[in-house]
Formats: C-alpha cells, sequence, structure tokens
C-alpha cells in the first residue's frame, strides 16, 4: 500500500483529500503547516507528498526545495496544491522541485488520476513500469537504473521526469514530439492548459545539457509543433 502525506492548512480541504485517498486503498499522513510537514516527510518516507503553497510558518515552495536538497526525501514525487492557478505561480512551483500541479478547486477523479500518474511513474510505487533498456545515440546514453545519463562521457543525475522526458524524445531521435504526446507519455494524463509545464522541464533538461541554454543546439523547439532531440552521431 502506497504512503501518502498530505500537508495542508485547511482542515476541510485536508480531510477531504485524506478520505478519498483513503477510499482508493492509500495509507493516508496529514500535516497542517510546512514544519511538521517536512518534519513527517523525513521521518515516515511517504511515496508521495500533496503539498499546499500558502502553508503557516514555512510556504510549500520552501518546504518543496528543502525537501530536495535532502538526499532521504529528494526522489519522492510532490503534487502542489494552491488556490493559485497562475502560470508564474505554477513556473515557481516546478523550479521549486514539484512534479505535478493540481488547483483548486478541483475534481476528485482529476485528484486521484494525477496521484496514480505519479505513482506509476516513480520507482518508489511497487507497480511502476521501470525502463529496463540501456538507450544511447551518439554522445547520450540513458541509464535507467540510476536515473543518470553519460553525456560527452560526463555523468549527470536527472530527475525523474528530467529522465522520463529525455527518456521520450530520444525513443524519437530527430522526430518532432507533440506537446500532447508528450503529456500523455511523460506526465500520464493530456490536460489542455499545461504545456508551461514542459516547458518548465525542458528548460532544467537544457540547462544541464547545452552548452548555452539560452541557444539549444540539442533539445530544440519546433514552434507551434512540439520538441525535436538532434544528437550528433560522433
Amino acid at each position: 500500500m502506497s504512503r501518502i502525506l498530505v500537508i495542508d492548512d485547511d482542515p476541510v480541504i485536508s480531510e477531504l483529500v485524506a478520505i478519498n485517498l483513503e477510499m482508493a486503498g492509500y495509507d493516508i499522513s496529514q500535516a497542517e503547516d510546512g514544519i511538521k510537514g517536512q518534519a513527517l516527510a523525513l521521518q515516515i518516507q511517504p511515496d508521495l507528498i500533496m503539498l499546499d503553497l500558502m502553508l503557516p510558518k514555512v510556504d510549500g515552495f520552501t518546504v518543496c526545495q528543502r525537501l530536495r536538497r535532502d538526499e532521504r526525501t529528494a526522489n519522492i514525487p510532490v503534487l502542489m496544491l494552491t488556490a493559485l492557478g497562475q502560470t508564474k505561480s505554477k513556473v515557481e512551483g516546478f523550479n521549486a522541485g514539484a512534479d505535478d500541479y493540481l488547483t483548486k478547486p478541483f475534481e476528485v477523479e482529476e485528484m486521484l488520476a494525477r496521484v496514480k500518474a505519479l505513482l506509476r511513474r516513480s520507482e518508489r510505487s511497487p507497480q511502476s513500469a521501470k525502463h529496463s533498456e540501456i538507450l544511447n545515440y551518439g554522445p547520450l546514453t540513458i541509464v535507467p537504473e540510476r536515473f543518470e545519463i553519460i553525456w560527452f562521457e560526463k555523468t549527470i543525475k536527472l530527475t525523474h521526469l528530467e529522465f522520463e522526458l529525455l527518456h521520450c524524445l530520444l525513443q524519437r531521435h530527430g522526430q518532432t514530439v507533440s506537446p500532447s504526446d508528450i503529456l500523455k507519455e511523460v506526465w500520464g494524463y493530456d490536460p489542455n492548459d499545461d504545456i508551461e509545464t514542459i516547458r518548465v522541464h525542458v528548460r532544467h533538461l537544457r540547462t544541464k545539457l547545452e552548452p548555452d541554454p539560452r541557444r539549444p543546439r540539442y533539445i530544440k523547439t519546433v514552434y507551434g509543433a512540439g520538441y525535436c532531440l538532434e544528437l550528433p552521431t560522433s
């Protein structure tokens, strides 16, 4: 049974989330502020953290950053919950290390779909479909079991999302992959308004792979169509 930690100071929302997750078969723990939430995350090592942004004592952005800096919690998927739906807030959340973003109010079915997708993708979930093959092309080799790549003979650690995104593009090397296909394959769902989600993670990947991320040579934007990975053959 997967364990989920819900960090939210709104008792109504927190209880609604907890009840529906328990009914879906998950083991739930709860915390009402950022300090308690971070401490509980370190203590119980959950399989997923649902994190509100507007928390007392320490806000959700800061909590997420701290979790990502600690090796004990660095790889735990984080689903941010917030009433802030603006693009800027989403970008800040992803930059802080969030894996996905759910804006209040939300439908229970959508919440459960996001949770299931995150757990399925995570190596921490026993049902996860892990990539077992080592893919390589030119200077790039993907090492799935460690979420690492060998890039021009240099080993680089990736986040789960960065790994999945690069894996998706590498499987279609030289082809343009549409945002909808990326969202389906990497995030496990097909929302209509989350293109910014892809942009943020492409930008993160470029900072690790590109000599000049502002002028990408390898991960190219095909305007109006998607993204294309083009690597040298030697």
